[in-house]
């Protein structure tokens, strides 16, 4: 049997159900991988290090012999925890390191021998990233409708609901784990790397390829610390956007309903408060540290709307533009969903 696998066919292969497994470390999987990829590593974080040490002080040769110390005792268990993998997975495992190297190989082999079919994904981890990269040069994708309006209109809940609506959502706040505001990371788990929120929308993006258009979230370049690829951010720019607006009242509530526990919140609220200096200087960030210690939230999402939120984002008013008035979510989301079906005619 051909022990080697290009990835497009690998891809291919995955999308029938086949088992793809990650050998890299733990910390290499955790950066970013292959969606749908299982880790199953033949090197801890400190193996490889350990490894990557000897190479550079004693060569290839010294190298290979610590990795095959290191990786023997663990054998059995590896191909024991392979097999329960491949339960329900038709084919061969498809088994891939960072660039189709020594651990990717070694795996491999150790998995035919047991008479377990596995090939090596040819390039490893390495050629996947290239094909990601590749793929937001391209600049071809359908129309992206973008959701817009001031802090607090409920662009999230509505574009959530149109998912759930079957509507073609890249919810890039979630694929982000971002609110996409100086506020943004608070009670969140933390982000995941550029890497892998690349590979995340690239996902996202190839579950909706046959779509004629995309509906996203307005966004700047940067949601928290990782960043929207340019080509894709430019393409968000060119369609007619629909501008949500709602009374200020709502909009409190919307905030005060999204950050949830404000209270066990409260030392993570100082730091992006003193970040606001700058901008708005001392005075305002004193008094909005006041009304933080003092747990006047409705207050403080007031003013911060009023005083940093709306004259930031009202100057982004788009020329083009379709204005649904915001009520209730629900409300919204139905003239959102009519909006976008116009458009889409047009």
């Amino acid at each position: 049997m051909q022990e080697t696998i290009e990835l497009e066919q690998a891809l291919a292969q995955q999308r029938k159900g086949t088992l793809i497994i990650d050998v890299r470390t733990p910390a290499e999987f955790a950066e970013t991988t292959i969606p749908g990829a299982v880790n199953v590593p033949i090197f801890s974080n400190e193996e490889r290090i350990e490894v990557g040490t000897v190479f550079k002080q004693q060569g290839k040769k010294d190298a290979r012999k610590l990795g095959v110390r290191l990786v023997a005792p663990n054998i059995p268990m590896l191909m024991d925890r392979v097999e329960e993998l491949r339960v329900g997975h038709p084919g061969p495992v498809i088994v891939f390191c960072w660039r189709g190297g020594m651990r990717s190989l070694a795996m491999t082999s150790f998995m035919n021998l047991a008479g377990i079919p596995a090939r090596q994904l040819l390039g490893g981890h390495k050629g996947f990233r290239r094909k990601i990269l590749d793929y937001f040069e391209q600049q071809q994708w359908p129309p992206v409708f973008v959701l817009r309006g001031l802090t607090g209109t409920g662009k999230t809940r509505v574009l959530q609901q149109l998912e759930e609506m079957d509507y073609p959502v890249v919810d890039l706040e979630g694929l982000a784990n971002h609110r996409g505001s100086a506020f943004g990371a608070l009670g969140l788990e933390p982000q995941p790397s550029q890497k892998k929120f690349e590979t995340l929308l690239w996902a996202r993006l190839e579950e909706l390829k046959e779509s004629p258009y995309l509906v996203t979230e307005g966004e700047s370049l940067h949601i928290g610390r990782v960043m929207v690829p340019k080509p894709f951010h430019q393409a968000m720019q060119t369609q007619t956007s629909l501008w949500i607006t709602a009374s200020l009242e709502v909009r409190t509530q919307i905030i005060l309903e999204d950050y949830p526990a404000l209270d066990q919140l409260k030392e993570q609220f100082e730091k992006p408060i003193n970040a606001l200096k700058e901008r708005l200087g001392g005075k305002v960030v004193a008094e909005f540290l006041d009304l933080l210690d003092s747990g006047q939230w409705d207050k403080l999402v007031r003013e911060l709307m009023v005083r940093y939120y709306d004259p930031l984002y009202l100057h982004t008013l788009p020329e083009q533009r379709v204005e649904i008035e915001l009520e209730t979510v629900e409300d919204a989301t139905q003239k959102v969903a009519v909006a976008l079906d116009e458009l889409v005619k047009k």
